[in-house]
C-alpha cells in the first residue's frame, strides 16, 4: 500500500468518525472524532491527542484544533478533565461507565467521567503550534494546560515524590493490564469474570461510593499504582509544556521542566529492575515493583534521563527476545511467556494482542535512542496488519488477524511513524 493511498484511507476513516453538534444539556458546541462510533462513541482524553497527531500528518489543522478545544471546553474550574466526555449521549455505552463518574444531582447524567488518562496534551498542542505557528491557539491553551498539570500534581502525587498514581486500572488506558493483577489479588493468570468483578465492583464501585474523593481513596488504598506509561508520558508532557511556556515568554517554564526531569529520574530509580533489565509498575507504600513484562517496559526509552546501558539491555534481552516480544507481528501488549498472555478476542484487553498505539509509542522510543532498524520493524508490522485486516482495534501477534472494534482510528497513527 503506497503512502498516498494509506493517507487517503486514514483521512476517510477519521472523517467518517466525526461527531459534532450542540449539547443542549451543557449549552456548548462540540466537534471530535470517536475512536469507533459504536464501540467507543464518546470523546476520550488520550484518544483526542492521538487524533491530533494523525490529523497533523494529514495537514488537517483546523479539525485538530477543534478536537482539543472541545475536550478542554469541559475543564472544571480546578483544572480537572475526565477521560470520557459524554456530550449529548445520556445513556452509557457500558453499564460500568456509570461507576466511572461522580454521582451528581446537577444533571441527568454527569457530563464526563471522574477518571484521568495518560496525558499527551502539551505534546499535541506543541505539534499543532510547531506546524502552524498559530500563536492565538498557543496562548489560548497555555492557561488551560497549566491548570491541568497543577491539578495532577496536587491530586495524584500522593507521596510527594513527583510520580503520579492512578486509582483505577481504567485510568492507565490499558484497562486489563496484567501487572495490575497483583494489586487486585487476582491469581488465575488468564483473565476471567473474577478479574472483571475485582475491577468494576472492587475498585470502580468503591471509588464511586467515595464520590471520587481522592483523599479518601488514597487512605483506603483499594488501588493506588504508579504506572510506567502514565508517568513517562507525564514527564514528557511537562517538558513539552515547559517549551511552550518558554516560547510564550513565560518565566515559569523552568519549574515545569524541572518537574519533568525529576519524574524521569524517579522512574529510573524506582521502576528499573537491575536483575531483569526491565522497567515495571510500582505500588504500595514501599513502591513495590510488579514484575510482569508488558510493552510499557520500553517506554522509559523516551526519556533523556535513561542511560545507554539500560537501553541496550532492554533491546537485546527483551525487544529481540522471541519468547517475549519478537513475534511475527510485533509488538505484543504482554510478553508471550507471561502466564497471563492470551491472544483471544475478549473483553480483557491488553493481555497479548498487538495494538498500533504500542507500536507507535515503542517506535518513537527506538528512534529516540537511535535504533532505526528496530523502529522500522514496528512500522512495517503495522502496515502489514492494516493491509491484511484493515483498521482494527488490535491484532493477533502471531497470525495478524484483526480483532475488536472495526474502523478504529488508532491505526491511523501509522502516519506518525516517521
Amino acid at each position: 500500500m503506497d503512502e498516498e493511498k494509506l493517507k487517503n484511507k486514514v483521512k476517510h476513516l477519521l472523517y467518517s468518525n466525526i461527531q459534532q453538534g450542540e449539547s443542549m444539556l451543557l449549552g456548548k458546541n462540540y466537534s471530535f472524532i470517536a475512536p469507533s462510533p459504536y464501540t467507543y462513541p464518546f470523546q476520550f482524553w488520550w484518544d483526542t491527542f492521538f487524533h491530533v497527531f494523525i490529523l497533523c500528518n494529514l495537514d488537517e489543522y483546523d479539525l485538530a484544533k477543534k478536537n482539543i478545544e472541545s475536550l478542554f471546553a469541559q475543564q472544571d474550574h480546578d483544572g480537572f478533565i475526565g477521560h470520557m466526555i459524554f456530550w449529548k449521549k445520556i445513556l452509557p455505552r457500558n453499564k460500568s461507565d456509570i461507576l466511572q463518574a461522580k454521582p451528581t444531582l446537577k444533571y441527568i447524567r454527569p457530563h464526563m467521567s471522574s477518571l484521568i488518562q495518560p496525558t499527551l496534551a502539551a505534546k499535541a498542542v506543541e505539534r499543532i503550534y510547531t506546524d502552524t505557528g498559530d500563536k492565538y491557539f498557543l496562548y489560548s491553551m497555555i492557561p488551560k494546560l497549566k491548570k491541568y498539570y497543577d491539578w495532577l500534581e496536587k491530586n495524584r502525587d500522593f507521596d510527594n515524590d513527583g510520580l503520579i498514581s492512578i486509582i483505577s486500572p481504567i485510568e492507565s488506558g490499558i484497562d486489563w493490564k496484567p501487572s495490575y493483577d497483583a494489586v487486585l489479588n487476582f491469581k488465575d493468570g488468564k483473565a476471567n469474570w473474577k478479574l472483571y468483578w475485582k475491577v468494576i465492583a472492587g475498585v470502580d464501585g468503591r471509588n464511586f461510593l467515595n464520590r471520587y474523593d481522592v483523599e479518601k481513596i488514597y487512605k483506603n488504598d483499594y488501588f493506588i499504582v504508579k504506572d510506567t506509561l502514565v508517568n513517562v508520558l507525564y514527564s514528557q508532557d511537562l517538558k513539552a509544556f515547559s517549551r511552550l511556556l518558554r516560547t510564550a515568554g513565560i518565566d515559569e517554564y523552568k519549574k515545569y521542566h524541572k518537574r519533568g526531569v525529576e519524574v524521569g529520574k524517579k522512574i529510573i530509580k524506582k521502576m528499573y529492575d537491575k536483575k531483569t533489565g526491565a522497567f515495571f509498575d510500582i505500588y504500595g507504600k514501599n513502591d513495590h515493583q510488579i514484575r510482569v513484562l508488558t510493552f510499557t517496559t520500553f517506554l522509559p526509552l523516551l526519556l533523556e534521563e535513561t542511560p545507554n546501558f539500560i537501553t541496550k539491555r532492554l533491546i537485546e534481552e527483551h525487544f529481540r527476545n522471541k519468547n517475549e516480544f519478537s513475534t511475527p507481528y510485533p509488538i505484543p501488549s504482554t510478553a508471550a511467556n507471561e502466564p497471563s498472555f492470551s491472544t483471544d478476542e475478549t473483553t480483557y484487553l491488553w493481555r497479548g494482542p498487538t495494538w498500533v498505539i504500542s507500536n507507535w509509542l515503542v517506535f518513537h522510543c527506538l528512534r529516540q535512542k537511535g535504533y532505526i532498524d528496530e523502529a522500522k520493524i514496528l512500522k512495517d508490522s503495522v502496515i502489514k496488519l492494516i493491509h491484511k485486516d484493515g483498521f482494527r482495534e488490535y491484532y493477533d501477534p502471531y497470525t495478524g488477524k484483526g480483532m475488536g472494534a472495526k474502523n478504529f482510528t488508532w491505526s491511523g497513527l501509522v502516519l506518525d511513524m516517521n
